[in-house]
């Protein structure tokens, strides 16, 4: 992600000197403060006419600047909006700000122009309180509609102990009851049609298919699918208000918990926008090991979506075979990381400790063991017929309506892209790695699932190469706020322990700014946009995750189909509720 002064200079010549205001990050994202009556033009001609567009809506998120103590330079208000945008053709970035005033501010809303900015206004509103004029049915989305305050403002709460003890008088059960119930007229929908009456029926939030709590109510008329409405939030718990209270390096676990199948790809994501804000360089054995787990998460990942991908449609043995395998994966991750699912083991500026002895013959055992096993896999999932029959043609998306909806990793590729941030803008060093990026061209949900299923072979390709290529070398940066600092340094002078009592006891303090950073997570892209006002907690942490978006787009993809397809398009979509509401 280089800055580019030729995509300034293309919109100051459009525009003029007078729209921007240019804001110098460590991230080097090309980063622009627009008026707020200007956005929309400037929006409307980065997606529109520019050449080589900016297609991709990447991020929409907002900032409670009011406690701002470093404003990074920017004359900005009490909010700002920041508008993530990526163009696919220039492989950039362009950060987009809008600084607004006053206690509940309004933004004109984007939604004729991207097709998912719908879902991220609702959660600027929701989490904020600025209004969008225009937006088709703003409403909350993350927090229950009886919900009062607006929970990522900084005078809202961040723990329960201060808000008092919960209390349920009948009353309030009654509203909340009467708040759960669903309205079709408040959502556009008829309740019938000229020859037939519609059923509204409630998939989930505890059906099987939905693989967590996720609610749907759907609108049907008999089997078939007239519209749906996902409801969402039953698992939102708040993490990007928790990094306000945590300090830098008590934080890495619970980023463990947001695609909990990803494990430490979710502490990579944050920790590469950590380093980036505190200029952090770690060492080349670092990397090689980040790589090596993250692609055994990728795995164990796949396998769960494998496994349960071919229940949902009926075929039971698979989600044995393949959660025993998984097991075979966690065995190598316990070996080195002490657990499981959520290890949390890589650290600011490196990881834990270093590789323990007798980890290579581990490594070497899962190398020559799996290849066999995804064969067979293919015979009994991929090409069995009653499978093909209930993917084949089921859920298709063509590319340009991916890239309108913000669809990212496998589910972009399924549509003949080969875009992957481990190629396209490569992180921890990739660059060093020979592997495929798969495709496939239907965008259906057969063609979701053959992406991932090659994605795992790719995955063991290059964790074939972290085995035989280990650098040698330290396992962490010797970086003064890398966490925590190596321990024989304390013993040469005082103010050495000093450093190292403050970092362990209160976590480093990270210089001002803002960074970004973006992964190819299991499920797609994956970023954490910090802000820092120098301390030693975070002023915001913003957690892009690949499973909102996509999530939003079920409706679309599903109208037309059946309930028993439904359940297929859920599967091939392979989203993790806590990715979703974070």
């Amino acid at each position: 992600m280089n800055n580019d002064s030729g995509l300034t200079d293309e919109l100051v010549s459009r525009f003029g000197p007078s729209f921007f205001n240019l804001q110098l990050t460590v991230d080097e994202v090309v980063t622009l403060w627009v008026a707020k009556e200007n956005i929309t033009a400037v929006l409307q001609y980065l997606k529109l006419e520019i050449p080589q567009r900016f297609e991709l809506l990447y991020d929409l998120c907002a900032i409670d600047e009011r406690s701002h103590a470093k404003k990074n330079g920017s004359a900005t208000g009490d909010f700002s909006i920041v508008y993530h945008l990526l163009s696919l053709q220039r492989n950039r970035f362009i950060r987009l700000k809008v600084g607004l005033h006053g206690e509940y501010p309004t933004m004109p809303s984007i939604t004729s122009l991207w097709k998912n900015a719908n879902w991220y206004e609702r959660e600027v509103y929701d989490m904020f309180g600025i209004n969008f004029e225009g937006h088709p049915n703003l409403r909350r989305i993350l927090m229950p509609l009886t919900w009062e305050g607006h929970p990522l403002r900084k005078e809202h709460p961040a723990r329960a102990t201060e808000m008092g003890p919960f209390k349920l008088w009948d009353e309030k059960q009654d509203r909340e009851q009467e708040a759960l119930q669903f309205r079709p007229e408040d959502w556009g929908m008829k309740r019938q049609s000229e020859d037939a009456d519609f059923m509204f029926l409630n998939l989930g939030p505890q059906h099987p298919g939905t693989h967590g709590v996720l609610r749907i109510i759907l609108q049907l008329d008999g089997e078939n699918i007239v519209d749906a409405v996902p409801d969402i939030g039953f698992h939102h718990r708040g993490a990007e208000k928790m990094g306000e209270r945590q300090s830098w390096h008590t934080y890495i676990p619970y980023t463990d918990r947001v695609d909990y199948l990803g494990g430490v790809m979710n502490n990579l994501a944050y920790l590469l926008a950590v380093e980036k804000l505190a200029g952090i360089i770690v060492p080349d054995r670092v990397k090689v090991m980040r790589i090596m787990l993250c692609e055994f998460f990728r795995i164990a990942s796949h396998l769960v979506w494998y496994g349960t991908f071919a229940q949902d449609l009926g075929q039971l043995s698979p989600v044995f075979y393949m959660f025993t395998d998984r097991e075979k994966v966690f065995n190598i991750v316990e070996a080195i990381c002490g657990a499981r699912m959520h290890p949390n083991w890589f650290r600011i500026g490196g990881v834990a400790q270093d590789l323990p002895l007798g980890w290579d013959k581990l490594v070497r055992e899962f190398v020559a063991y799996f290849p066999k096993k995804l064969r067979e896999y293919d015979q009994m999932v991929m090409r069995n017929s009653i499978f093909k029959a209930r993917t084949i043609g089921i859920g298709i998306y063509t590319l340009n309506e991916a890239l309108e909806w913000g669809v990212t990793g496998p589910g972009l590729r399924a549509c003949g892209l080969d875009w992957d941030f481990r190629k396209k803008q490569p992180y921890s060093g990739y660059e060093n790695f020979d592997f495929d990026i798969p495709t496939a061209q239907n965008g259906d949900c057969y063609d979701r699932a053959l992406v991932r299923v090659e994605e795992m072979r790719q995955s063991l390709r290059i964790i074939d190469q972290c085995l035989k290529n280990m650098p040698e070398g330290s396992y962490k940066s010797d970086h003064p706020l890398t966490t925590p600092p190596l321990k024989k340094n304390t013993m040469q002078d005082i103010e050495t322990l000093i450093t190292h009592f403050l970092n362990v006891s209160w976590g480093p303090v990270i210089p001002s700014g803002e960074g970004m950073s973006c992964i190819e997570a299991t499920k797609g892209a994956n970023s954490y946009y910090l802000t820092s006002d120098g301390n030693t907690s975070p002023y915001r942490v913003r957690i892009r995750t690949p499973s909102f978006p996509h999530m939003q787009m079920l409706p679309y993809i599903s109208k037309g189909y059946t309930i028993a397809d439904l359940l297929s398009i859920l599967g091939s979509m392979d989203y993790v509720l806590a990715d979703i509401d974070r």
